[in-house]
């Protein structure tokens, strides 16, 4: 297990290496931004800054300013004293390649390397490796310094060590870490919310629901019982006394006819469908930027996690 201070290498400065850098800065590592934009440094902490309240209102202290985040566009010196190398750089397999193979020979050999990719298996990103067993991906959801999740997804030929050693390394940031038994293209979260938005985009495509009323019911149906359960013990708790036993006994039938129903063909996203949805979305939000519906959102998070959190610790206290 790795402890204390960390140097922590994150190859590339949008807004998922900036969150990731915020996250690993509140936990005392020593933060590396390697990116070849020359403003990236002006833009990174203008996002810390925009997130510090969401960060202190976890609890955690954050500093833009801190001298313990520095940013290199040499790939080279940016990973040579680097512990962990957190990639979030474009979803585009000959990138990640090239990379790899740069930064396995740049990088100490204990060095633990892991790519943010939300759908990219490590076997194909480490293809030209020759330290594939300590590559591996650490897939979060957006946004990595508030969403807990992080999928943990080893290759074929990642280690069962460096699988343990990441696991470690993000449940000491706080995060739920969830390690899959094997890859699969979109791992788990992405996959589930694939079948989402794609029933979405087809229910308002036909005209059934408006964009933004799909909006509400899923927040405030979905949103709401997810949080608190996923889909099994969700299932567990809808079949009364019987549990899941007594759910399928009771809703088996009507979902497979659903499911039939529906067919699950695949909705294209044609240019002329994107230009619908997208003008629907800017008729519901456009009344504020996107950083404002950030903000909106980092607090409500924010809010459900603090709920959340109270509620076991009752829990807890009562047991």
């Amino acid at each position: 297990m790795m402890d204390g201070s960390l140097n922590v290498t994150v190859i590339g400065g949008g807004l998922i290496g900036a969150s990731w850098a915020a996250l690993f800065l509140a936990h005392g590592h020593k933060v590396c931004v390697h990116d070849v934009a020359p403003d990236v440094g002006v833009r990174v902490r203008k996002e810390l800054h925009r997130i510090l309240p969401t960060m202190q209102e976890l609890g955690l202290w954050l500093d833009p300013e801190s001298l313990a985040l520095t940013f290199d566009a040499n790939l080279v010196s940016a990973v040579r004293n680097a512990d962990v190398v957190q990639e979030c750089g474009p979803e585009r397999l000959g990138f990640k390649q090239a990379l790899w193979a740069s930064i396995e020979g740049s990088c100490r050999a204990g060095a633990l390397l892991l790519s943010s990719s939300s759908g990219i298996t490590a076997s194909m990103q480490a293809r030209k490796m020759k330290t594939p067993h300590r590559m591996l991906v650490g897939h979060p959801f957006n946004p990595p310094h508030l969403i807990p999740l992080v999928e943990v997804v080893p290759g074929r030929k990642t280690s069962p060590e460096s699988a343990r050693r990441a696991r470690d390394f993000y449940v000491a940031l706080g995060k739920r870490a969830v390690v899959l038994n094997k890859e699969i293209p979109g791992f788990v979260a992405n996959r589930i919310q694939a079948a989402v938005i794609r029933e979405s985009v087809s229910l308002v495509r036909q005209g059934v629901v408006s964009l933004e009323d799909l909006d509400v019911a899923v927040q405030s149906s979905l949103g709401l019982r997810w949080a608190t359960g996923g889909p099994f013990l969700s299932a567990h708790l809808g079949g009364g006394a019987g549990g899941v036993k007594g759910f399928f006994k009771q809703f088996a039938g009507g979902l497979q006819l659903l499911w039939l129903h529906m067919r699950l063909r695949p909705v294209l996203l044609t240019s002329r469908t994107q230009a619908s949805l997208i003008d629907g979305v800017g008729l519901a939000y456009g009344g504020r930027s996107i950083d404002e519906w950030a903000s909106v959102r980092d607090g409500q998070q924010v809010a459900i996690l603090q709920a959340l959190a109270a509620a076991e610790a009752g829990e807890e206290a009562n047991g």
